[in-house]
């Protein structure tokens, strides 16, 4: 066990190197990191680590749902709903069907159900790939919100699919009624367990007298409290994690403390950081179990029937994102949807990000051993490799190459009116004024004379004199300008702390004070490197 426990923890720490290698490469970090894995799967210095699905499913997948529900905007959530829930359940059953019928026609002794089988496994794309790429490459909001509102629900189709296809490989049975009404049972239900425990978990936050320590832990709770529940009925655990995700999330101003938040939000990104750096890199050590347990099937010919289900599926999700275009354009005749005109290039950008992660792999070694009759599981070893190797083609392949098409294609933003850049200034603008009119109104005639108020007052008074000349005056300020006040202010900032520092030395001054000071110039300086960050408007 101690032994184990210092295999992960080298572990971390080779993330940590890859994830800073994949940094200074410029590439998303899951394809450095699976990379890594299959490189560390041939020293054999991991073997006693293997890929548990019950692990997966029980510590890994909850908290990677919970946070992704927790980030996502509610806003874009709904206003693209219809494009979300079509690339979540109706393209995710096509791509299965079709990947069934292929593997069924091109595999010999691979029956239907199997195909189905198959294709519940590798139909559901990864968006923490997908949106690791995009962050890096300027794209617009839309397409993003797309692909993590599609996280959010895909997986949960594709297991409801994957789990009616492994009961029909068991017994040999499968209605089509009764699986359509389970299918949406599981849904519906699912959600509503995720809506009730998310009540409940609200009521926890609101008005007993919780701490932030508490707040944050009861966050990391919620997931798994939220999955085992509905996985203990066979409802959709994660649909019950993604709905009530969403609610909690929708409620956070009014259940958590501003302290409860921002601790919070710091240990969930360290958190989901981790385990996605864990998830990633244990992919690719799986290499070796994998192809030891292909058995009969020669590795020459299961690379090839990886490499056509790789195929199939990224042709697949082209035709459906295409497919959905002619379908919305036909739909917004009849009805009022987000988008009447898609054009070409956000589809193509959409189907080309349908990298495969570490669900596919989890549903894959999930499969059992053996039927109930004894007999060995038939075709397991090789849909396992089929999935390995669907996992690596479009993880690497397509994430490789997504940058560069979206590079090419350069879509347009054609859904937001209005900059980034302006509206943050209309934003502080507004927000200046808000604080002017109430300061003006509490230091006002017949108010005790308050120095404090006077200069806030003051300082009020000049953002908002500058914020109105940045709206309305002839142009904003040049891009060098700007840096060069950038580079003044962080050398403002770390002559500060020097100074605070300094400070620290003399006894009459106490550490938690200073610390109190060198947080509020840690603040200071992440959102002024955030504004650097964002990528300026095209002309």
């Amino acid at each position: 066990m101690q032994n184990l426990f210092f295999e992960f923890v080298f572990l971390v720490l080779i993330v940590l190197a890859l994830v800073m290698m994949a940094s200074r490469l410029r590439l998303a970090y899951p394809i450095v990191l699976v990379l890594g894995g299959l490189a560390l799967s041939f020293t054999r210095l991991f073997d006693n680590i293997q890929l548990d699905p019950e692990i997966v499913f029980l510590v890994f997948l909850p908290p990677l749902l919970y946070e992704a529900a927790w980030q996502v905007s509610w806003k874009q959530f709904w206003k693209w709903r219809r494009v979300i829930a079509s690339f979540a359940f109706p393209v995710v059953i096509i791509t299965s069907c079709i990947v069934a019928v292929v593997s069924h026609a091109l595999i010999p002794g691979f029956t239907l159900a199997l195909g189905f089988l198959l294709g519940g496994i590798v139909s559901p794309p990864d968006a923490i790939s997908a949106t690791t790429i995009m962050r890096q490459v300027k794209v617009p909001r839309m397409m993003v919100s797309i692909i993590e509102g599609e996280s959010l629900l895909n997986d949960a189709s594709s297991l409801i699919v994957f789990r009616f296809a492994l009961a029909a490989v068991l017994t040999g049975q499968f209605v089509f009624s009764e699986a359509v009404g389970s299918f949406f049972l599981v849904i519906v239900l699912g959600t509503a367990i995720g809506v009730g425990l998310g009540l409940v978990f609200y009521a926890i936050h609101r008005w007993l007298p919780t701490t932030p320590s508490i707040d944050t832990v009861l966050t990391l709770l919620t997931p798994y409290c939220l999955y085992y529940a509905a996985e203990h009925f066979h409802y959709s655990g994660v649909l019950a994690v993604v709905s009530g995700g969403l609610l909690l999330s929708s409620k956070r101003n009014t259940m958590l403390t501003y302290r409860s938040r921002i601790e919070s939000v710091d240990v969930w990104s360290v958190l989901s950081f981790v385990l996605n750096g864990l998830v990633f890199l244990l992919i690719g050590l799986e290499l070796p179990t994998i192809t030891q347990q292909l058995g009969g099937v020669g590795l020459r010919q299961a690379i090839g029937y990886g490499l056509l289900i790789s195929f199939t599926l990224v042709v697949a999700r082209l035709l459906c994102s295409f497919g959905a275009v002619l379908f919305t354009m036909f739909a917004s005749r009849f009805i009022t949807v987000a988008d009447a005109n898609p054009g070409w290039r956000g589809p193509l950008i959409l189907g080309w990000a349908g990298m495969r992660g570490v669900v596919s792999l989890a549903a894959a070694l999930s499969i059992p051993l053996l039927t109930p009759q004894g007999q060995p599981f038939p075709y397991r070893n090789l849909i396992l490799f089929i999935t390995f190797v669907v996992i690596l083609v479009t993880l690497v392949f397509q994430g490789l190459t997504l940058p560069w098409l979206i590079r090419k294609v350069n879509p347009e933003n054609r859904h937001q009116s209005i900059p980034e850049e302006r509206q943050e200034l209309i934003l502080q603008k507004k927000l200046a004024l808000q604080a002017l009119r109430y300061v003006e109104s509490a230091a006002g005639p017949g108010s005790s004379p308050n120095d404090y108020l006077q200069n806030l007052q003051a300082r009020l008074q000049l953002d908002t004199a500058f914020f109105t000349h940045e709206l309305d005056g002839p142009a904003s300020a040049s891009e060098s300008t700007l840096h060069h006040f950038h580079q003044h202010y962080l050398e403002l900032l770390e002559r500060q702390r020097s100074l605070l520092h300094e400070m620290n030395h003399h006894m009459e001054f106490d550490e938690e004070v200073i610390r109190k000071y060198l947080t509020i110039l840690d603040l200071e300086e992440y959102k002024l490197r955030e504004k650097q960050l964002q990528p300026a408007e095209p002309a």
